[in-house]
């Protein structure tokens, strides 16, 4: 055996007794102990929502920025009436064997290797979209969740819509007739965020952490906060922040469990000179030519129509009729020439809950978002984003998950890591 083969062995040893110790075991009452990680305002919203659930307990927060954790225990001690735990680094979350579960609200570059820590240390995780930065991340995160045999829930929450179920079942049984295409929608005011300086990193924030797999570089307002989405390095653009959602809906409506074999994507900035880095207006197209089926994707920042009441949706076009998907909770369908009112309805449901439910169950056939939607859902945003950058059409091959024939655009399938926040080949 090699050094780098024993390495291996026992890191795998390691993980695997991780999960063997971590896990408490749960009577029929206990509730699960849950760490949200990452508590800026869509943590917050996670707090808020996991607050509301009986069936767990939000027992610690983990956050490299020291106001945004102060904030979040606050709120959970004036929920629980109890002071919960305060991280500042996941790792130690991870150690923690008290720990059942934890919600991964971070920024996108860390979303993949937070989630695969935790699965080798035997917690279920609930993680943001987009599941993964890249594609490679996308496949070690599924394979992690299979070796591990952890729950990971990603956050799509329409798929917990009743309406939105009913919608699909409609798709299905040929409502609309033969389904062929589905577009997704993403027009959101999104203004201009100017041009930052670098600058003095602020005492409250541990820089480092943040970059986490991210090349080094100096603290700059450009990035923070929110406004990393609209750069490579730790976003994705609009497709790869809101438009996952819509993403998902696309394949999922469709039926479509892989990628698409042809990408053509084109866009640009036209309204804004500042600091974004990636397309405030995006037109993507995935083609399916064995299935006879396709996917048009659009962003747009800025003024804009809606198109059937849909500014943020879905729309799918059959031989008899399209359905519309609006938000994360309505659908509503038009028959015929004529677009004669079908079956409609609105009607929600609860995500967070439902992710409750398979870690108290350990089932993932009780899951409406598993950990496979994470990487179709968030790999079809980063295969647009690639095509768009490259600016020509890409040709897939989803079996190797490579492009054909094309060493620069294999060469954006993953990214350089900054040890040690390194994604392994091996999880």
């Amino acid at each position: 055996m090699t050094i780098q083969d024993r390495r291996t062995f026992l890191q795998s040893a390691a993980a695997m007794v991780a999960v063997g110790s971590a896990r408490r075991i749960l009577g029929a009452n206990d509730r699960i102990n849950l760490v949200v990680i990452g508590v800026g305002g869509r943590g917050t919203a996670h707090v808020r929502e996991y607050l509301r659930l009986p069936a767990c307990q939000v027992v610690g927060v983990c956050d490299v920025n020291q106001a945004a954790r102060e904030r979040a225990m606050a709120l959970v001690e004036k929920t629980n009436q109890s002071k919960p735990k305060e991280y500042d680094d996941m790792r130690r979350v991870f150690d923690d064997k008290n720990i059942d579960a934890v919600s991964m609200a971070t920024p996108n570059h860390w979303h993949a290797l937070g989630t695969i820590w935790a699965c080798q240390a035997g917690k279920d995780v609930y993680v943001e979209k987009p599941g993964s930065h890249n594609i490679y991340e996308g496949r070690k995160l599924v394979e992690a969740a299979h070796k591990y045999n952890r729950i990971v829930q990603h956050g799509v929450q329409l798929r917990s819509s009743e309406a939105v179920q009913e919608a699909v079942q409609h798709l299905r049984k040929g409502t609309i007739g033969n389904v062929y295409m589905a577009r997704g929608l993403v027009y959101r005011w999104r203004p201009s965020i100017g041009h930052k300086p670098d600058g003095p990193t602020p005492s409250y924030l541990d820089w480092n952490l943040w970059q986490g797999p991210v090349q080094e570089r100096k603290f700059t307002t450009r990035l923070v906060h929110y406004n990393w989405h609209w750069h490579w390095n730790y976003g994705n653009g609009d497709v790869g922040n809101q438009g996952i959602h819509e993403t998902d809906m696309c394949m999922w409506g469709l039926g479509v469990t892989t990628f698409p074999s042809k990408i053509t994507a084109m866009g640009g900035k036209f309204l804004f000179d500042d600091d974004k880095e990636t397309p405030e207006t995006l037109c993507s197209t995935y083609l399916y030519p064995e299935e006879k089926k396709m996917i048009e994707f659009e962003v747009r920042p800025w003024c804009t129509n809606e198109e059937n009441g849909a500014g943020v949706g879905n729309i799918f076009y059959g031989s008899e009729g399209y359905l519309v998907i609006n938000g994360y909770d309505k659908y509503a369908i038009y028959l015929g020439q004529k677009r004669e009112p079908g079956p409609t309805r609105k009607a929600g449901g609860n995500h967070w809950a439902n992710f409750i439910k398979a870690v108290r169950s350990r089932k993932t056939s009780d899951q409406n978002g598993p950990v496979e939607t994470a990487h179709l859902a968030s790999g079809l945003a980063h295969l647009g984003n690639i095509s768009y950058r490259l600016g020509r059409q890409l040709s897939f091959d989803s079996k190797t998950e490579k492009f054909v024939g094309d060493a620069e655009a294999n060469g954006m399938l993953t990214r350089q890591y900054r040890a040690p926040f390194v994604v392994p080949d091996k999880v």
